[in-house]
């Protein structure tokens, strides 16, 4: 109950502050954004349709697509988010303030705002029933990232738009479109730790993995590796680091072995003991 009760909450505050961001930033300043509002905004000119009826036509058609294809509990969250963020732009976007902004600077704040409120709605499981279901779409059949899609479809959206307005016009949309990518990724995962995953071929392992636990207090995992031409088997350590240790780590590899194998990856969610239980990182 606990969390469906908070899950319902952050839906309802994710749709308030897109709204938020598409009735002060968005559609006042005509900026090509990405989502249904930047939709409705590119084709304004060519459909001659009112706004509103194209961002609840968009709406209503991704939401049956998302139901088909990412399950009733997704169709039951989003079907909230469906209902709020029509009533919310209705209700509240004659109480919003004229702001007299330049064009670049509304695309900026919209595109955070946005982003933020889209972030808080996909971290439920929903979706705010507009043009982020075909993210979450590629995400569920092919595992590509959410906020790398969000920026490729919104691209395309603000392209959409070159016909009916001036290549500034585009250039603005684009950076909108930048900044609501990086939001919805800080959103999602924010509350994770940011490390790195490194993998460690030596053969003074025993001895690094020794210090990495004395010096740096992290465990490791190590697993059996075949060189591909030698065909010798070697042993790869496996390390997770907070960024901040990332250095210390390489300073001890080097100490024992300057020319071990190291590969590192970033690691953005990192979860369990060290990193999400309240032990140092």
């Amino acid at each position: 109950m606990k969390k469906n009760l908070l899950n319902f909450i952050l839906i309802l505050i994710g749709n308030l502050m897109l709204v938020i961001g598409v009735g002060v930033f968005i559609l006042p300043f005509n900026i090509l954004s990405g989502g249904v509002a930047g939709v409705a905004v590119a084709l304004d000119p060519i459909l001659n349709i009112d706004r509103e009826l194209v961002i609840n036509g968009i709406i209503i058609a991704f939401f049956i697509v998302g139901w088909i294809v990412l399950g009733k509990g997704f169709a039951m969250k989003t079907a909230l988010s469906s209902i709020a963020y029509p009533i919310f732009l209705t209700v509240l976007t004659p109480y919003f303030p004229s702001l007299d902004l330049d064009p670049f600077i509304a695309s900026i704040y919209g595109g955070l705002v946005c982003g933020v409120g889209i972030g808080l709605v996909m971290r439920c499981g929903a979706s705010t029933g507009g043009m982020d279901i075909p993210p979450m779409i590629l995400n569920k059949l092919f595992n590509f990232k959410i906020s790398s899609c969000v920026m490729v479809i919104d691209t395309l959206t603000v392209i959409l738009g070159i016909y009916a307005y001036n290549i500034e016009a585009v250039l603005i949309g684009l950076f909108s479109v930048f900044m609501t990518s990086i939001a919805i990724d800080k959103v999602l995962s924010f509350g994770g730790s940011s490390s790195k995953a490194v993998w460690i071929i030596s053969s003074f392992y025993k001895e690094i993995i020794e210090e990495v636990g004395r010096v740096l207090d992290r465990g490791t995992t190590i697993t059996e590796g075949r060189g591909g031409y030698t065909n010798v088997q070697k042993p790869v350590v496996l390390c997770v680091v907070s960024s901040s240790q990332y250095p210390q780590l390489i300073e001890i590899i080097h100490k024992y072995d300057e020319r071990a194998f190291v590969f590192a990856t970033d690691a953005t969610d990192v979860r369990g003991e060290g990193f999400s239980f309240g032990f140092k990182v």
